[in-house]
């Protein structure tokens, strides 16, 4: 999240009036995250009771776009999972207009992001996940993963030129290793769905005492797209269950974190098979998304780019040890 785009509170209690939520209380940027313009907003009804919301500007998703990500959330919300739901104008759309951007509202959920996790945060995260991959299972719409390996191929020699030969050559082995992969039957053949694919620390919020936090909230769906369920698992492992030195897992977490999601959706045997590789093709992306975020940055009101050597050091570690779930 960021603010490319500056919202007037004109702007922004138009949206509040046409939505039918009464008049705008409050307006704040959000300064974290790097893709789209995002505000909290405070709304107050006529009789005086307040709501919070987040509004989301789309910086490069196109309208026509948009509605996969806001249906998927809108599904998973009224399965009951902890997603928040677009707000529709009279006529059932989700995608609206602010500041010439195509635009959505959100009911803001509570809690706080745990960036510390402990096993009783994975273990939480893992039974959410499984219930979000089961929950797919009757969603119809599509979208490719546009963060997949066609973006892989097309980002990298942009960002090459600025790399040492080492992390060249790294860079470029990966590339054809997880081509392979992406050309695969093996690959092919896995449980595919709609999936978040950026289901970080700082995309989930926990409420509740110390030690007995309860999950509350998985937000930010704008990298979903159709690809296999494993992937997003190793996406959340490769954030979840870091241990003290860069890249290295965190058994005990990754252990504590699958093991809840098997006891929800137990995973296939090809699926555990194939996940050394896709915590590889998981750190890819995120290295090469920081990559160009670093080298080619978007200018923005509150942005602040992340180390692209953090990712580096995940796929280094995630190829010289390949690591796989304990089997009972």
């Amino acid at each position: 999240m960021a603010v490319f785009t500056e919202v007037s509170p004109a702007q922004a209690g138009a949206l509040v009036g046409a939505l039918g939520l009464g008049t705008l209380a409050s307006l704040q940027g959000i300064g974290a995250g790097i893709e789209n313009t995002n505000y909290f907003v405070g709304t107050r009804d006529a009789q005086g009771h307040e709501q919070q919301w987040v509004l989301t500007l789309f910086e490069r998703l196109g309208a026509e776009q948009l509605p996969f990500y806001l249906q998927l959330m809108q599904h998973l919300a009224r399965r009951g999972l902890p997603v928040p739901e677009p707000r529709a104008d009279g006529t059932g759309n989700l995608v609206h207009q602010v500041a010439g951007k195509p635009a959505a509202l959100v009911n803001r959920l509570p809690g706080v992001h745990q960036l510390a996790p402990d096993l009783h945060h994975c273990a939480q995260l893992g039974a959410v996940l499984a219930r979000m991959h089961l929950a797919v299972a009757d969603f119809a719409p599509q979208q490719p993963n546009l963060r997949g390996p066609a973006w892989w191929q097309a980002t990298a020699p942009l960002v090459l030129p600025h790399l040492d030969a080492g992390r060249q050559a790294l860079l470029r082995d990966e590339l054809a290793f997880q081509q392979r992969l992406a050309d695969s039957a093996a690959l092919a053949a896995l449980p595919h769905g709609a999936v978040h694919a950026d289901l970080f620390r700082d995309n989930v919020m926990f409420d509740g005492l110390p030690g007995h936090e309860k999950l509350t909230g998985c937000i930010d769906f704008y990298f979903a797209g159709t690809d296999s369920l494993a992937y997003d698992l190793a996406v959340c492992l490769n954030d979840w269950c870091l241990g003290g030195r860069d890249g290295l897992l965190d058994e005990a977490r990754a252990e504590a974190l699958v093991a809840a999601y098997q006891r929800v959706r137990p995973l296939q045997p090809a699926e555990l098979r194939l996940l050394p590789a896709l915590l590889r093709a998981a750190a890819l992306r995120f290295w090469l998304s920081r990559l160009a975020d670093w080298y080619l940055p978007r200018p923005a009101s509150l942005l602040a780019p992340k180390d692209p050597q953090h990712f580096e050091h995940v796929l280094r570690e995630r190829i010289a040890a390949p690591w796989h779930p304990t089997r009972d």
